[in-house]
């Protein structure tokens, strides 16, 4: 049996998924599995599969598309390892992630995931030293010493700070939460390390970019974001810190701004009642914000008006350092 089992889930990326498999292939630590999932993906990512002669590689291709979350979690249950990581099929490892990880799981049992920092890339495999720098500190990884992290559920929550294709989980742990949760398709990662820190898990944090995070060309699509901010908000309605008013009163604040950008996006895209309805929830909880009053103001014009006015409104808002790496990529 293996010590670690490694999931790739994949769909449709036979061109760049060689980067993320060679770079478990390149390890310095050996027992492992990986196991790759292919979510019945319409180009050659079979052939490119076959072409690694490597027994510690399992290839899991689904019969038909079950999408993202169901496609991840068939990795997850072929598992056979002691402790598990799923890093996306755009990503990578370091030569050192596994050696690293591991000894401290094998070192302290009180310790059931190590988390460490990553590298920003392109797409082309570049790495960004500037975007990494931002990313830490945009995130709050540059605050965070080699030990375990204190007031873990304040990190993951709050702070954000940790990723789960850069962590190393001991597969029991995953086992008590259930793993991922489908309902939170988009935002499964952060629904994950929450319900972890939520249980009483430790989480150790180790200050080195030991994993590659890639920032693609191009923007998301509406239907996308929608997606994504419907599944967050499920995720934030699921949980209750009854013992932490502190953090509580966090999820009441995230909530609200989840649903007030959650309402922009449908008034943009067409939807404009749906739209309307969410502000309205909002306006009984207290006094609107200005960015609200105008998504309802906007909601009313003719729908090509408003998807100009929106469009003009990203235009004169400065690039963060994603948007930067995404269109320097493109």
């Amino acid at each position: 049996m293996p010590n670690v089992s490694i999931c790739i889930p994949t769909y449709n990326r036979a061109n760049i998924l060689p980067y993320a498999v060679n770079s478990v292939l390149n390890q310095t630590y050996g027992d492992f599995e990986l196991i790759i999932c292919d979510d019945a993906s319409p180009d050659n990512t079979a052939d490119v599969v076959a072409q690694w002669n490597d027994p510690r590689i399992r290839y899991i291709r689904q019969p038909q598309n079950i999408k993202r979350s169901r496609n991840m979690r068939s990795g997850y249950e072929a598992a056979q390892g002691k402790y598990f990581i799923k890093f996306d099929d755009d990503d990578a490892l370091t030569p050192t992630f596994l050696e690293r990880t591991v000894a401290i799981m094998d070192k302290q049992p009180g310790v059931d995931f190590v988390c460490t920092d990553h590298w920003v890339i392109n797409a082309h495999h570049e790495r960004d030293e500037a975007a990494t720098v931002a990313n830490s500190a945009k995130w709050g990884k540059d605050r965070l010493s080699d030990a375990a992290i204190d007031d873990l559920l304040k990190e993951t929550f709050v702070h954000q700070s940790l990723q789960v294709g850069s962590t190393l989980f001991r597969k029991a742990c995953l086992k008590e939460v259930d793993f991922m949760r489908f309902e939170a398709d988009g935002c499964e990662d952060f629904d994950l390390l929450v319900r972890l820190a939520a249980a009483g898990k430790t989480g150790y944090f180790i200050p080195e970019r030991l994993m590659e995070y890639r920032f693609h060309g191009g923007q998301t699509s509406l239907r996308q974001d929608i997606h994504f901010l419907s599944a967050k908000i499920f995720c934030l309605e699921s949980y209750r810190f009854n013992e932490r008013p502190d953090l509580e009163s966090i999820r009441h604040a995230k909530l609200n701004g989840l649903k007030q950008v959650l309402a922009m996006r449908l008034i943009e895209k067409g939807e404009s009642q749906r739209g309307r309805q969410l502000i309205q929830e909002l306006a009984a909880q207290g006094p609107l914000s200005s960015k609200a009053k105008l998504g309802q103001a906007l909601s009313y014009l003719p729908l090509g008006l408003r998807q100009l006015a929106f469009q003009g409104f990203r235009q004169i808002r400065p690039q963060d350092y994603s948007e930067r790496v995404r269109n320097a990529a493109r």
